[in-house]
């Protein structure tokens, strides 16, 4: 990666982030919550001018609130786009966004390997609503290309957060562009700081909130990102409906979040590759999945976090592992000050849900950690003495 575009970005997102000229009241550091469900009129001619669309104003925290509004406007800003809408979940977001712009007997295309919960939702709400999906090859520009005359929406998800195989999401862009088809991101691996897919293209941005940009585990949330038309058509014909808001005081630990974002990033970045090498060297791992390790990073992405995978050979015990670990908690999600693993034995079963032919395509011997704030070397240790207890 260029060191200059990496601390370009990151200089950048302190940037944007150190000040709000619209987010405090009464010269307070922290903004206030408004921890509201309505807001009232002063009077009928107000009210009925809101409500005729001559007027836009807060009516109800379903649909609006400052503090969710405080949000939104910084992820639009870090996303250098126009627009953003808060989701209670990643998946939220996911799903509101592609049931805005699919419609029954479409079809998509997405890159292999997205995260397991939107590989369910396409292979199981969508098929009911006759969806097809159709899975590619993302780091194949050719088969892309080939899968996208006739599908309505290209789905992409770089790096993907279980291969970690970073895309050229420039090309794929363009690519859709050419073809008519709208293209969207989950883009919570590289957070904005790292990579900004409606700079190189992409029509609409996704992240789930719950990991870097929340940052402490304490939250889960979902937000999209992108041109004013496209948002507003996902706020307007899916949000209301489905209930996919986001609280007022999830919205401000968003805020809390975002404001130590750069400097997390760089932490997460800086132990996991470390680590990354360092597993890469170690006699019982076969493999290790990390961008930083595959060769330059593809246009656009300009720095790297803290999820990776690794996959060990047949003498390693992937069960005793798991439990010999005493940093590294068993657990779901990323993004925290906490390091985690999951096994992709877990993953693949979740994945499947009832039906085991839903299999995402993940390594059965494939590990992934997310790598916390504990310090590279304690964790170092902790990855060394669990190996050994696990060997065969």
């Amino acid at each position: 990666m260029s060191m200059d575009a990496r601390q370009s970005a990151v200089a950048r997102a302190r940037r944007l982030l150190a000040h709000d000229p619209h987010a405090h009241t009464d010269e307070a550091v922290v903004p206030s919550i408004a921890q509201t469900s309505l807001f009232t009129f002063d009077s009928f001619a107000e009210m009925a001018d809101t409500f005729a669309g001559r007027l836009t104003r807060n009516v109800y925290s379903r649909t609006t609130n400052p503090t969710v509004s405080m949000f939104e406007r910084k992820i639009a800003a870090l996303e250098e786009t126009e627009e953003a809408i808060g989701f209670p979940s990643g998946m939220a977001a996911i799903s509101g966004t592609v049931l805005a712009f699919v419609q029954p007997k479409d079809r998509m295309v997405c890159v292999r390997h997205v995260y397991p919960d939107a590989y369910r939702f396409f292979e199981t709400l969508l098929k009911k609503l006759e969806v097809s999906v159709d899975y590619v090859d993302g780091s194949d520009p050719a088969a892309v290309e080939a899968a996208l005359p006739g599908a309505r929406l290209l789905y992409l998800e770089s790096p993907t957060s279980w291969t970690m195989q970073a895309h050229d999401v420039g090309a794929l862009a363009a690519l859709a562009r050419r073809h008519g088809l709208l293209s969207v991101i989950d883009n919570s691996w590289a957070t904005p700081v790292f990579q900004r897919p409606i700079t190189l293209g992409v029509d609409l941005v996704i992240h789930s909130a719950s990991k870097y940009i929340g940052g402490h585990s304490d939250t889960v949330a979902g937000v999209l990102a992108g041109r004013a038309d496209l948002v507003t058509h996902v706020r307007r014909s899916v949000c209301p409906y489905i209930g996919a808001k986001l609280a007022p005081f999830e919205a401000w630990l968003l805020i809390r979040g975002l404001r130590t974002l750069p400097a997390r990033i760089l932490a997460h970045e800086e132990s996991a590759l470390e680590l990354a090498k360092r597993l890469a060297a170690h006699p019982a791992v076969a493999a290790v999945h990390h961008p930083a390790l595959a060769g330059p990073l593809p246009p656009g992405l300009t720095g790297t976090t803290g999820l990776f995978s690794f996959e060990v050979d047949a003498g390693i015990d992937i069960p005793a592992l798991c439990d010999a670990l005493e940093f590294f908690q068993l657990g779901v999600s990323w993004g925290g000050h906490e390091s985690l693993v999951i096994p992709a034995l877990i993953a693949r079963a979740q994945a499947a849900g009832p039906n085991p032919a839903l299999d995402f395509g993940v390594p059965a011997r494939m590990i992934r950690l997310s790598i916390g704030l504990e310090g590279t070397e304690a964790l170092w240790a902790d990855l060394q003495q669990g190996l050994a207890r696990a060997s065969h």
